[in-house]
């Protein structure tokens, strides 16, 4: 069976959205502008403090005192239940850590495209430069490059799409990802704590975990009313660590049928519940649809990690979860076949969860 991270069914080559916006064009190809519907809240405002998604110190969560972990946790829970986002601080990755792979990644993508070409995306395949999630020559295209890595398990990685340029690349990536990896297994052992489940339950349940690494890199764009800079989708990880740009706001989730800007805070990560941990615990808590929009003056970068259970494991929800109140929502099904599933549809909404429905 072919790799799911590595081998896909299709791909399509598209413009370099860099190259585009070295144009200085007053407006946007064709292939990029949105549908209507799809426009709505397209650009960064700011958001009400009510409407701010919660800030989970984990410094709190990790003391040894009942009485300050105990408030925290309850904030985890209801950020897990009630928002499926949060930032997190006192995280124990450097800041400088996360400032050394935001400069590099930032070189990476400011390197002559014939330099970053070298890496290109293999048709069949989805890590290296270029665009992911392409089926059809008529697909609305996002505002966006990336560069992706598997990570995790070595048996994933493509070391030939590892970048030598910059020097401190391949290091600094791999540094990043263990420390992401670590605070991933943090996260899911209080999760598991939250819904009294055995803490270790996740880590022995996932039979290790594979990891990928996305840097994403958006363009000012000339038109930002009129595209995204990331299609609306759920995550297929069971969490995912985003860490971003502090000065331009781009993430905006969505909550109470409205788009809800992710305002940056400096030194944090930004966690999201995927579509795993919604199959696991019947819906408990769920992933939630979120998208990037473009900035007419500014760049934005950002570094998203993927967590998620290794390929041969079998999920479904879990039995503490399914009674006479709560029907099962999901099948059981292989990690492997769902990530294929994820991988060979284009990002929309939380369609994908469709593969695990009933």
């Amino acid at each position: 069976m072919a790799n799911p991270v590595t081998q896909i069914d299709t791909s399509f080559k598209v413009d370099d959205v860099q190259e585009l916006a070295k144009l200085k064009r007053e407006d946007v190809p064709q292939r990029y502008i949105r549908p209507l519907q799809e426009r709505i809240g397209c650009t960064a405002l700011s958001v009400p403090p009510a409407l701010n998604v919660p800030l989970i110190d984990m410094a709190k969560i990790l003391s040894p005192h009942h009485s300050t972990k105990q408030p925290e946790m309850i904030r985890l829970a209801q950020a897990c239940k009630e928002w499926g986002f949060f930032q997190v601080l006192n995280h124990g990755i450097d800041r400088g850590q996360l400032e050394v792979i935001k400069k590099v990644a930032r070189e990476f993508f400011k390197l002559p495209f014939e330099e970053k070409d070298k890496y290109a995306m293999i048709p069949g395949t989805v890590q290296g430069y270029g665009h992911g999630f392409i089926f059809s020559d008529e697909q609305t295209l996002d505002w966006c490059d990336m560069m992706a890595l598997g990570t995790m398990p070595m048996s994933i990685r493509k070391e030939n799409l590892w970048p030598s340029k910059p020097l401190l690349f391949s290091d600094t990536v791999q540094a990043y990802s263990m420390e992401v990896s670590r605070l991933c297994w943090t996260l899911l052992s209080a999760i598991a704590e939250n819904l009294g489940l055995n803490s270790n339950i996740f880590e022995e349940m996932f039979g290790g975990n594979v990891q990928a690494v996305r840097m994403n890199f958006y363009p000012p764009c000339p038109r930002p009313d009129l595209v995204l800079g990331l299609s609306a989708h759920s995550d297929g990880s069971a969490l995912t660590v985003l860490l971003q740009d502090d000065e331009c706001v781009g993430l905006q989730i969505l909550k109470q049928n409205q788009w809800i800007s992710v305002e940056p805070i400096p030194g944090a990560l930004v966690i999201n519940i995927g579509d795993t941990l919604e199959v696991l615990t019947n819906g408990e808590y769920k992933s939630v649809e979120h998208r990037v929009v473009t900035n007419r003056n500014n760049e934005r970068l950002s570094i998203v990690t993927f967590h998620a259970p290794s390929y041969d494991v079998e999920l479904g929800p879990l039995p503490q979860f399914i009674d006479e109140d709560r029907p099962r929502l999901y099948k059981s099904y292989k990690h492997a076949d769902y990530n294929r599933h994820y991988l060979t549809n284009k990002l929309n909404g939380k369609k994908s969860l469709d593969f695990a429905r009933i």
